[in-house]
């Protein structure tokens, strides 16, 4: 299956989107990527629909339908009747001008197809040898019966589709042509393909746009007043049964559409809740003008059943009867293989999870899955990882942050806009000597300085003070705050350097104290030297004047 839904890697952005959208979980996750489990996957397109990366992409055929058109052999489009909601005002004659420019030998509508199909319904019904009859149109219906409901296979209509009851007559009406259908179902290229030699090649609506784009053939808009048109209705939610005028007065006839809706009714029918009924089933909200190929930003449910409601006539197209076998189809069980695990395994699961209570267990569905249990059912399944849990990695990484924010040795106190502390650490309770509730809630202005409040808080500068004293707290610390803009919070950081700064006063006033020791030491010296100066200036001048008189006296001699 993963063959008609294929995954563009690059895009895939772990968000889940595409598990939490598909009904019946048939999405693996490995190695940071969305990978479809074709063996359970039914093919209704809700992961393409619902992917916001545009990761997934349904299967190009355009080169397999361009290479029918080479072959020499006559080509002849069915094109679904729900082409009138896809493509405003253009009828079923301005579509197969715009097919013949493309190549095609003709086009008709599926709504003949259709219009043989309800016939056979009504068949069913009138011989009442059925309890439950569940209609067949829809290929993403049978899939999910075939492998996820085995048990209501016998439910199932035998009935061929429209596309394959209409192929079918193209092909005895033209021996030898080859049929493309063209709708906006994804799954009808499996159903083609799983049924061969009935339908050549399925065509979107958004390959036929992208095919008409590149040739440069526009659509016309067009008139169209057949009133043989009644199974026109079938691609709407309780179309078939509008088209059904046979009715079994012992039957109820209801109609379900939306895959949820299906699984629900389907259950019911399981466990033999319906009685005598027969069941219009479409995977699609409002059948098949809601299909995951109308074009991924078309979404008008109620204005296009207008459309189609106002195109189709009050009659049934008129058509030759098929052979019963060439309207007869076969359902066989598609197995998936998937083993339900037990519930002492998914316990283990969980207890690695971290849901060890069942209030632990939240149910969140941010996995992608319903409940924990089956996110764990999963796992082991090795459909899904332990991580893909929110809850189990937000635990985690606060568990992770707040083991490195208690056992860091600096400080840390977080205020908000307002500077009223909203976190504290261990250690800024040890350094403020109070517990965290004690401290939580209050306004401590002795932290931070007006100047720091301005620089960091209304200048977005975070702020960075080597030493700065907490008189309240008679500590010193370095300290660095910044602003978080996203959470409106201030992050105060402090390292305790108080220890520092007390040994460093110690030294300080010790070399005080030796200073002021040498300073006396030096002046008493100074002192002394200028005693013994004195003394020996009034020696010197002494002994100068009597050397005087002694050279004076021996000069007169």
């Amino acid at each position: 299956m993963d063959d008609y839904i294929r995954l563009k890697k690059s895009n895939c952005k772990n968000c889940y989107k595409c598990i939490r959208n598909c009904p019946v979980k048939s999405i693996r996750f490995s190695d940071h990527q969305a990978n479809i489990v074709p063996d359970e996957c039914i093919l209704c397109g809700r992961c393409f629909v619902a992917c916001p990366q545009n990761a997934k992409e349904v299967r190009d055929d355009l080169p397999a339908a361009r290479a029918l058109l080479a072959s020499g052999a006559p080509v002849y489009a069915s094109v679904a009747p729900s082409f009138v909601a896809a493509w405003e005002g253009v009828t079923i004659s301005s579509m197969e001008a715009a097919l013949k420019q493309l190549g095609f030998a003709g086009a008709e509508e599926t709504a003949l197809g259709a219009t043989m199909v309800k016939t056979e319904y009504e068949h069913l019904t009138a011989a009442g040898e059925q309890e439950v009859i569940v209609s067949t149109c829809c290929h993403t219906v049978n899939l999910l019966v075939q492998k996820h409901f085995p048990e209501v296979l016998p439910a199932l209509a035998k009935v061929v589709s429209p596309m394959q009851a209409h192929c079918r007559d193209l092909k005895r009406r033209h021996p030898g042509c080859r049929t493309v259908f063209i709708g906006p179902c994804i799954s009808k290229k499996d159903e083609a393909e799983s049924y061969p030699g009935i339908v050549d090649c399925v065509l979107t609506f958004e390959e036929l746009s992208a095919w008409l784009e590149q040739a440069g053939v526009t659509l016309e808009a067009g008139t169209d007043g057949n009133r043989e048109s009644r199974a026109r209705l079938f691609p709407t939610t309780g179309g078939i049964l509008r088209t059904m005028a046979e009715r079994n007065p012992d039957y109820a006839y209801l109609a379900v559409d939306g895959i949820d809706n299906c699984i629900t009714a389907l259950r019911d029918i399981a466990e033999g809740r319906m009685g005598k009924c027969f069941i219009e089933m479409s995977a699609c909200p409002g059948s098949c003008i809601g299909g995951p190929a109308m074009g991924k930003n078309r979404r008008a449910a109620v204005r296009d059943f207008v459309t189609v409601d106002r195109y189709a006539g009050p009659a049934d197209f008129l058509f030759e009867p098929l052979p019963p076998e060439k309207m007869n189809k076969r359902f066989p069980l598609l197995l998936t293989g998937q083993v339900k695990p037990g519930s002492a395994a998914i316990e283990e699961v969980l207890r690695q999870m971290g849901k060890t209570r069942p209030s632990d267990e939240l149910n969140c569905g941010t996995c992608g899955y319903d409940t924990c249990r089956e996110k764990a059912a999963a796992v082991l399944a090795g459909k899904a990882d332990i991580t893909m849990c929110l809850p189990y990695l937000k635990e985690r990484a606060e568990s992770f942050s707040d083991h490195i924010i208690q056992n860091t040795p600096n400080a840390i106190v977080v205020f908000d806009d307002t500077l009223v502390i909203q976190q504290v650490n261990d250690a800024a309770c040890r350094l403020l000597g109070a517990g965290p509730e004690e401290l939580k809630g209050t306004q401590p202005g002795g932290l931070l300085a007006p100047e720091v409040y301005v620089e960091t808080l209304q200048l977005g500068r975070p702020y960075h003070q080597k030493c700065l004293y907490l008189k309240d707290y008679d500590k010193y610390v370095e300290q660095m705050v910044t602003y978080d803009e996203g959470y409106h919070i201030l992050i105060c950081i402090m390292r305790d350097i108080t220890a520092e700064e007390r040994d460093r006063e110690r030294r300080e006033a010790v070399n005080a104290i030796t200073l002021e020791v040498a300073d006396k030491v030096i002046a008493k010296q100074m002192r002394t030297v200028q005693e013994i100066a004195s003394l020996l200036g009034e020696t010197a001048a002494e002994t100068k004047v009597a050397l005087t008189k002694l050279k004076e006296s021996l000069g007169h001699e």
